[in-house]
C-alpha cells in the first residue's frame, strides 16, 4: 500500500461500469440457476466454488497485465485477505439456520439473497471508508486498532455464537412490525393467508443474516486498507471474495468442525494487518510480502486443523 493515500486510482468510469455490469450478469445467472435448485449437492458446490475462484484469478491476472504487477498484487492480497475473513461468516450461517430451523432445501435461497444484501452493504461501507481514508489519513490507524481489538476478542473472549443476532433488537423489531407464520411451508419470504400478508421465518433469517454481516463487515472491510488504498481495488477484491460464499458454504458446511485452528489463524491475520495499519507511517511492507504472510498464516491454520482432526463437543 502506498503511504500517499489517494495518489493512485485505476478505476476509470469504464472499468467501474464494466465490473459492476459483470457482477450483475453473474448474479442474474446465479439467481436463475438457484431458482431451479431445491438443494445444492457437495460436488456441484465444489464446482461453483472453483468457478468463482477461477473467475477472480482471471480478473486479477487481467488487472496485472493491464495496470501493472503492483496493482495485480494488491488485488490478490485484498482478495485472499477478505476471502479468509469472510469464511468466519459461514460459522454464523450454520448457527442461524439452526436457530431459525431452516430446512436444507431452502438454505441456498436465504444465502443468495443474504449475499445480495451483503454486497450492497459492503459496497456502501467501502466507499465511505475510502472517502474517510483519503480525507483523513489517521483513520487508517483507527481501523488498525479496531482490527487488533477484534483479534484479541476472538482469541480470548469471543464465542462465535455471541455474534449471531438471531434474537437481536432488529430481528425483534421486525417481528413486532410484521405478522409472522410459525412454520416454513415453502421457499417464500412472504405468504398471503386469508388476504393478509405474513412474513415467514425465511425472511427473519435474512434480516438476521444482514445484521450479522454488518457486524462482520465492520471488522473485515477496514482490513483491506492494509494492502491497498485504491478505491477500485478495495471494492473489487471485496466483492469478488463475497461472491462465492454461497457455494463455499455448501462445500465447508460439513467440515467446519475440522477447522479448529481457523479462528486463531484469522486472529493472527487481523493482528498482522492491524499492526501494519497502526504503523503505516513508519513501516511499509511490499504488497507481495503482505500477500505471502497472509497466505502463509491461512495455510498454516488449515493444515494444523486438518492434521489435528475435528474438534470434539467437550472442547
Amino acid at each position: 500500500m502506498s503511504p500517499d493515500f489517494g495518489a493512485r486510482n485505476i478505476g476509470s468510469l469504464g472499468l467501474w461500469t464494466g465490473f459492476i455490469f459483470g457482477v450483475l450478469v453473474l448474479l442474474a445467472l446465479d439467481l436463475r440457476i438457484s431458482a431451479r435448485q431445491t438443494k445444492q449437492g457437495f460436488r456441484e458446490a465444489v464446482g461453483w466454488s472453483l468457478f468463482w475462484i477461477t473467475l477472480s484469478i482471471v480478473f486479477g491476472g487481467w488487472l496485472w497485465t493491464q495496470y501493472g504487477g503492483e496493482q495485480g498484487l494488491e488485488f490478490f492480497a485484498g482478495y485472499v485477505l477478505e476471502k479468509s475473513l469472510s469464511v468466519d461468516n459461514l460459522f454464523v450461517f450454520v448457527l442461524l439456520f439452526r436457530a431459525f430451523a431452516i430446512p436444507p432445501q431452502y438454505q441456498h435461497r436465504v444465502l443468495f439473497w443474504g449475499i445480495i444484501g451483503a454486497l450492497l452493504l459492503r459496497g456502501a461501507l467501502i466507499l465511505a471508508g475510502v472517502a474517510l481514508v483519503h480525507r483523513f489519513h489517521w483513520v487508517v490507524a483507527v481501523f488498525g486498532a479496531i482490527l487488533v481489538y477484534t483479534a484479541i476478542k476472538i482469541l480470548f473472549h469471543e464465542d462465535v455464537s455471541e455474534r449471531v443476532p438471531s434474537d437481536n433488537a432488529v430481528v425483534r423489531w421486525v417481528a413486532r412490525q410484521l405478522p409472522l407464520t410459525k412454520t416454513i411451508e415453502g421457499p417464500e419470504f412472504f405468504r398471503r393467508i386469508d388476504g393478509r400478508l405474513f412474513a415467514t421465518p425465511l425472511f427473519l433469517a435474512i434480516v438476521a443474516a444482514e445484521t450479522t454481516d454488518l457486524i462482520f463487515a465492520l471488522d473485515s472491510v477496514p482490513a483491506v486498507f492494509a494492502v491497498t488504498d485504491d478505491s477500485f481495488l478495495v471494492f473489487s477484491s471485496n466483492i469478488c471474495a463475497v461472491l462465492g460464499l454461497r457455494a463455499l458454504y455448501f462445500v465447508l458446511r460439513g467440515m467446519l468442525t475440522r477447522l479448529r485452528y481457523l479462528k486463531p489463524g484469522l486472529a493472527a491475520i487481523l493482528i498482522f494487518v492491524g499492526s501494519k495499519m497502526l504503523l503505516f507511517r513508519w513501516v511499509h511492507l511490499p504488497t507481495g510480502t503482505s500477500l505471502l504472510i497472509i497466505a502463509a498464516i491461512l495455510a498454516a491454520a488449515l493444515l494444523f486443523s486438518w492434521f489435528k482432526g475435528p474438534q470434539s463437543a467437550a472442547e
